[in-house]
């Protein structure tokens, strides 16, 4: 299979790469830049490279500017959404002046599609969309990749949960304060945290690739989230540190404003991966402590395919 990504060199880009030539595919990586500058193959404000995409079997879009990384304001919020649905418009419409078309597109997405506060509920593929910026701004994205559809391509929304690994973003935040014993819970702890390892978030968009039955949302999330309590214990009792320490709601939302904090710090999401589930893909990370400690530790995990 002939493949182009978009996002190649980011945290889950390079790692769908390896994945896909380490079983012999071939991986187009379309690297953004200027229209004038050498090696660029696309820009998302609107510009692609003739041929960029030529002869490809399918295309996977990933990147986006961070969520948690700065605060929320109105020129944040408009980096957010240009750099999730104008890219993803790009795409398309390039996509749409091909003579031979890919046959399957995977376009990235979030759970934040289901709303800040879900409080115990189990959310699936089939539950409704929530409320907030977050959910908006997921809406908008998914509509700007699914006039592919129309197009005649496979289209597959990975709806993406926080994804867990030691140089990824999340990681990188949590594990200064945990290993100097300060971390603790969120709020009261009791709210819903969907997760997933990048092994197993990488599993899936090749699940995905490979399985013609596969179209619309798909919930990229571990088949057993935890509580934000639950998750804090795990990562305390891997890292051999106490997690007494809670930090107050009103105090998160101080820091990071109201509407950053409730929608993703104190957000309860019990999201449940069922589309994937039902096609038998195979989680090798499905329990939180034991997927904390084989990327902590070093802990090697069962063999299982996905």
């Amino acid at each position: 299979m002939r493949v182009a990504i978009t996002g190649s060199s980011g945290f889950i880009g390079s790692a769908v790469a390896e994945r896909l030539e380490s079983r012999g595919d071939t991986v187009v990586r379309l690297r953004r830049g200027a229209r004038d500058e050498p090696g660029a193959d696309w820009d998302p404000a609107g510009w692609f490279r003739a041929g960029a995409l030529e002869g490809v079997d399918a295309v996977v879009q990933l990147g986006g500017v961070s969520i948690g990384a700065k605060g929320w304001s109105a020129t944040r919020r408009e980096e957010l959404r240009s750099s999730r649905i104008d890219a993803t418009r790009t795409v398309v419409e390039h996509m749409a002046t091909l003579a031979l078309k890919p046959r399957v597109y995977v376009a990235a997405s979030a759970i934040g599609y289901y709303g800040a506060d879900r409080g115990d509920k189990e959310l699936t593929e089939q539950s409704a969309i929530g409320a907030g910026f977050l959910a908006e701004l997921t809406r908008d994205w998914e509509a700007a990749a699914e006039p592919a559809t129309a197009l005649g391509m496979r289209v597959v929304l990975t709806r993406f949960a926080p994804v867990l690994a030691p140089h990824g973003e999340l990681m990188q935040r949590l594990l200064p304060p945990f290993r100097m014993g300060v971390g603790g819970p969120l709020g009261n702890g009791k709210q819903w945290f969907s997760w997933v390892t990048l092994h197993d978030a990488v599993g899936a968009i090749v699940f995905a690739l490979d399985h013609e039955e596969i179209s619309g949302p798909v919930n990229v999330t571990s088949p057993q989230p935890v509580t934000n309590g639950s998750f804090t214990r795990a990562l305390g009792s891997v890292l051999r540190r106490p997690t007494i320490l809670p930090l107050p709601a009103f105090a998160l939302r101080t820091i990071f404003g109201r509407a950053r904090a409730d929608e993703t710090l104190l957000a309860s999401q019990r999201v449940l991966p069922q589309r994937l589930l039902d096609a038998g893909f195979s989680f090798r990370d499905p329990e939180i402590r034991e997927a904390l400690a084989r990327q902590l530790r070093g802990e090697r995990a069962p063999a299982v395919a996905g």
